[in-house]
């Protein structure tokens, strides 16, 4: 396997998986609330969201783990659990690697480990990240604001052989000027569209 470090192996990503998943979807710029149209008002860092009303959201510090499905443990990069993240801008600038920091810009996935993670869809293979994207172009999301769009191809593998079990891609919507980085494994139907519609504040 490549060198994964290169690809943003925060140290500070600990604390963001090891949030409590409980906590209110409310605190630090992060807020929800429903409507008689059966969509829920979720809002983040200024942006503005309406998503379906079986959708839920769940808070880790400097991120957000929406659920869309099928749920074990609402974190980012928890194996079982169907649904889409929001990272803030703690979350992704000068993440602290080897003494030094490295921020995302979407020139390469956002992975932020060094060490063997759980597939998204299997927790007993690994994640194997892939290094070319497979498309990538400019996205709206809402009115005034594109986001960088980039699919990455990636792969999950057995544990104790490499063998292949399953391949899926990694979207990646990247709002540089906002700080604000959407991430979906599960291929989520209607989040494009939940995206383009976006307001902002």
């Amino acid at each position: 396997m490549r060198k994964r470090s290169s690809i943003l192996a925060v140290l500070a990503a600990a604390a963001v998986l090891a949030a409590p998943a409980t906590a209110s979807a409310t605190a630090a710029g992060v807020s929800s609330g429903s409507s008689a149209s059966g969509t829920n008002a979720f809002s983040f860092q200024g942006m503005n969201l309406k998503i379906p009303a079986g959708w839920k959201v769940h808070r880790n510090l400097n991120s957000v783990v929406v659920v869309t499905g099928q749920c074990k443990r609402p974190e980012p990069f928890a194996p079982n659990c169907q649904g889409f993240w929001v990272f803030g801008a703690k979350a992704i600038t000068k993440v602290p690697v080897g003494g030094g920091f490295l921020t995302y810009t979407g020139k390469e996935q956002f992975y932020p480990f060094s060490g063997i993670v759980p597939c998204p869809f299997n927790a007993k293979t690994s994640w194997f990240p892939g290094e070319k994207a497979t498309s990538a172009g400019l996205h709206q999301v809402g009115r005034g604001h594109k986001a960088k769009y980039t699919a990455w191809p990636n792969q999950c593998v057995t544990n104790n052989g490499g063998r292949r079990t399953a391949s899926f891609t990694q979207r990646e919507w990247f709002l540089p000027s906002s700080k604000i980085l959407v991430v979906d494994v599960w291929n989520t139907p209607g989040l494009s569209n939940v995206l383009k519609s976006a307001t902002w504040s």
